[in-house]
């Protein structure tokens, strides 16, 4: 007789009963390609090491609240957001040290000063003047690089509706972005 592991929505039931060896279960499953897709956002080992801890505490305190989408998806979303979270906070007290790349003399990525920028720049500026519903489909696909698929489950609406919200969100980011810089530069 085989016995299939439980599917994550068990162990999320079960963590939410207060299950440790669940959690354990999910931290097994889950936080190797976490840790990989963390380490492409940030260079510092240890920040690394931290997010992810806080990610799972995060699920243990909250897996009763999981709404059902893949358990991949919204593990994404609470590790995307507690690294943006962890970056502002280095930002504010003017440490420098999880924004630039570990190598002397190299500057960040792209990506790194988008999400370090995303709060308190232009971007943050425009997104706090579309609607909550837009705003969380452009941080779902954009920001925390869900698919469509993982973003429609993660946000309980279907498909169609995430494509039709991105695109009618990138419009209005651009529309905002353009009241923000009257010389009429393009950002998006």
């Amino acid at each position: 007789m085989s016995h299939e592991p439980p599917g994550d929505d068990a162990l999320l039931r079960a963590i939410a009963r207060g299950d440790t060896q669940a959690l354990a279960d999910l931290y097994d499953r889950h936080s190797g390609w976490l840790h990989a897709r963390l380490m492409r956002r940030c260079p510092d080992p240890e920040t690394v090491r931290e997010v992810l801890q806080d990610t799972f505490m995060a699920a243990w305190r909250s897996a009763g609240t999981h709404r059902g989408g893949t358990a991949g998806g919204w593990l994404w979303v609470i590790a995307a957001r507690r690294l943006a979270d962890t970056r502002r906070a280095a930002a504010r007290a003017g440490t420098r040290e999880l924004l630039a790349a570990e190598e002397p003399g190299t500057a960040p990525s792209a990506e790194e000063h988008v999400l370090a920028g995303l709060e308190y720049g232009d971007v943050g500026a425009a997104l706090n003047r579309i609607s909550p519903e837009l705003r969380a489909v452009l941080r779902a696909t954009v920001i925390d690089g869900l698919t469509t698929r993982e973003a429609a489950h993660q946000l309980g609406i279907p498909e169609g509706t995430v494509k039709t919200r991105a695109s009618r969100a990138r419009r209005e980011l651009r529309a905002a972005l353009a009241t923000l810089d009257p010389a009429g530069g393009t950002a998006c």
